[in-house]
Formats: structure tokens, sequence, C-alpha cells
């Protein structure tokens, strides 16, 4: 666990210090370690990983589609386990994390064209490559399943 956080406050530094700052914008949030991570609970719908600090939503906005299959809890567990995927690409990409996986990964989540494509196409959110290698990272490293292939928007 210290090599984990020694680890994303050099080599994942520039993620880690954006992280370390929306982690002070949000002091008075629940936070917990997991996997030697710094979690902070936020009163947004989305979630992310800045390098040591993830930042997860209390509500996921898409929990009603899959109410009758998981519960609420089930479905923060995997999300978790996701957003611990992105701080494994960290580890792994250091300094190129923000260019190869939160531009792509943000502009995935936020363009409305690629929203309405996801849409249109029943398409998996986490099809995409930063999130399905994610998916794939938090789930080895966790041995929880994550978000899998879920159809969220």
């Amino acid at each position: 666990m210290i090599l984990y956080m020694i680890a994303q406050c050099t080599w994942g530094f520039i993620q880690s210090t954006v992280g370390f700052i929306v982690f002070l914008l949000n002091i008075r949030a629940r936070h917990f370690i997991y996997h030697g991570a710094i979690i902070t609970e936020w009163k947004y719908k989305s979630s992310v990983s800045l390098g040591l600090f993830i930042f997860v939503t209390k509500e996921p906005n898409f929990y009603w589609k899959f109410r009758d299959k998981y519960t609420m809890e089930e479905v923060k567990e995997r999300l978790l386990v996701h957003e611990y995927g992105h701080a494994v690409q960290s580890l792994i990409l250091g300094p190129l994390y923000m260019l190869i996986i939160s531009l792509p990964s943000g502009l995935w989540a936020g363009l409305p064209p690629l929203y309405r494509m996801r849409h249109r196409r029943q398409l998996s959110y986490y099809w995409f490559y930063p999130e399905c290698w994610a998916n794939f990272l938090g789930e080895k490293v966790t041995k929880t399943k994550s978000m899998e292939r879920m159809v969220i928007d």
C-alpha cells in the first residue's frame, strides 16, 4: 500500500496533484481507503480517478436500469472497481495517463454526439478502450467484478 501511494505521488504526479486539489475542494465529503487509493464519495453523478485519488458518486444516476439485478451497494462497488482500474492505468502510464486515458475518456463521456451514438447503437460506455481496460485491470487487481459491459446511457 505504501509503495502504491509513493508511485502515484511520483510517477503519477500530474494526475495525483490534480486529484489532491479536487480532494481539498471536497474535504467535507466522506473519505476512505481502498487498496491504497484515497476514495471520496462526492455529490456529483459521475465518478473520476486522478492518480492516488478516486472520486465516486454516492448515487449512480444509471442505477435504475439495474435495480432488478443488483443492489445499489453492488453497483457502487462495481463502479469503484472500475475507477480503481483507472488508478492502475495511472501507475502503468504515469505522466502519459492524462493524454492517453483521461482526455479520451472525458470526450467519450461528455461529447453529445458520442452519447447519442452510444445510445442509438446500445453500445456500452465501457466498450471504449480506456473503460474496458480499466474494468479489466480493476478486476485483476481487486479480484472483484467491475461494470463489465453494462449499458448505462
